[in-house]
């Protein structure tokens, strides 16, 4: 370990102690500080913040995106905290934070899990579930990830759990495979029922905000179902008023999945409404649906989102599609909430959150 400094928040006044091994990033969480962030592989963005007090020479950053950082920003005194080593006492200003969110942190624990089953639920997607061996519990919100280690390398990915919190100690997750992708190749051609996997979490702030009552539009794509399923099955095991809706985007009807229990959420969840869509429903799709690019639709739909809270989750690209037309729709910016499914290194673009 190396030497230890003191890292203060604002304008929140809260205090890390923080090794110069760590990121900043980590050494929060591992003090029970839910920070902002996506990727935690310096790619999204949403953990970018200002140095107030400190000098830049003393924080070194790992690898990033200069799409993320860029240089003018990093000179000006922004950082990004997933990649910033405190080499002395600093103060940050957060960009982006949540009173709410903030001091609710769940410890980091660090378990080994088994594999339960492996199913696919579209030509492209898999429905990997675990089942916890050791600790007893991880405890999760419903909309946040795990880091899971790939077999045999040093590398991890990050999955958002679909499931609720429970005593059975099981973990789902729907994942995309990617031609070539390092945990895809696993996924799909090697992995065996009773397989064991390491996994570390919670991570992610893709949460509901309790103290919050306003309609909620769910806007997703791709494995971005995953923590949507998570948030709406929480809904319907708590009970809500909140008459949520969500439009999922697919290009094909083969792209759709968990479409019966969707239906199912509709009779259980007060005001609920799925809406699928497709951009590109082939000739033997028969469709009756909506289509066009999820956001357009989303668009056409619902022309005026004023008062509602909105999450969005799926790919980046359409991350930032539906962040510009919600705000234009009149959804706050600071009632808007999301994750990134970044890549990490190679193409696969398989990560989490």
């Amino acid at each position: 370990m190396g030497n230890k400094h003191i890292v203060r928040f604002e304008p929140v006044g809260i205090e890390i102690e923080v090794d110069e091994d760590q990121n900043i990033l980590r050494a929060a969480a591992e003090n029970g500080v839910q920070l902002m962030h996506g990727c935690k592989e310096g790619q999204c963005a949403a953990c970018k913040s200002f140095v107030l007090e400190g000098d830049m020479d003393d924080i070194e950053l790992d690898k990033y995106s200069t799409f993320a950082l860029p240089d003018s920003e990093r000179e000006e005194g922004q950082t990004l905290l997933c990649r910033a080593h405190a080499y002395s006492d600093l103060v940050i200003e957060l960009l982006q934070y949540d009173e709410e969110i903030i001091r609710s942190g769940l410890p980091l624990k660090k378990g080994v899990a088994e594999v339960v089953s492996n199913e696919s639920v579209t030509h492209d997607m898999r429905h990997l579930v675990l089942k916890l061996i050791e600790p007893e519990e991880i405890k999760f919100f419903p909309g946040q990830y795990l880091d899971i280690m790939v077999p045999g390398t040093e590398e991890s990915r990050s999955f958002s759990m679909a499931n609720v919190p429970g005593r059975d100690g099981l973990f789902e997750f729907v994942i995309k495979v990617y031609p070539d992708g390092l945990f895809s190749e696993f996924l799909d051609k090697k992995v065996q029922i009773g397989d064991r996997l390491d996994v570390e979490g919670p991570f992610g702030t893709f949460t509901l905000r309790e103290s919050r009552t306003a309609p909620i539009i769910f806007v997703g794509g791709g494995a971005g179902m995953a923590p949507v399923l998570g948030l709406l099955r929480s809904m319907a095991e708590r009970g809500t008023d909140r008459k949520p809706i969500f439009y999922y985007g697919g290009r094909q009807s083969r792209d759709l999945c968990f479409e019966q229990e969707l239906r199912e959420l509709e009779e259980k969840i007060p005001g609920f409404r799925y809406v699928p869509a497709l951009s590109e429903p082939a000739g033997d799709d028969e469709w009756n649906g909506e289509v066009g690019l999820i956001t357009d639709v989303v668009e056409r739909c619902e022309p005026d989102l004023t008062g509602r809270d909105a999450y969005v989750c799926g790919p980046p690209p359409m991350v930032d599609a539906a962040l510009a037309k919600l705000t234009a729709l009149g959804v706050l910016e600071q009632n808007i909430f999301y994750d990134k499914f970044t890549t990490t290194g190679e193409p696969e673009g398989e990560d989490g959150p």
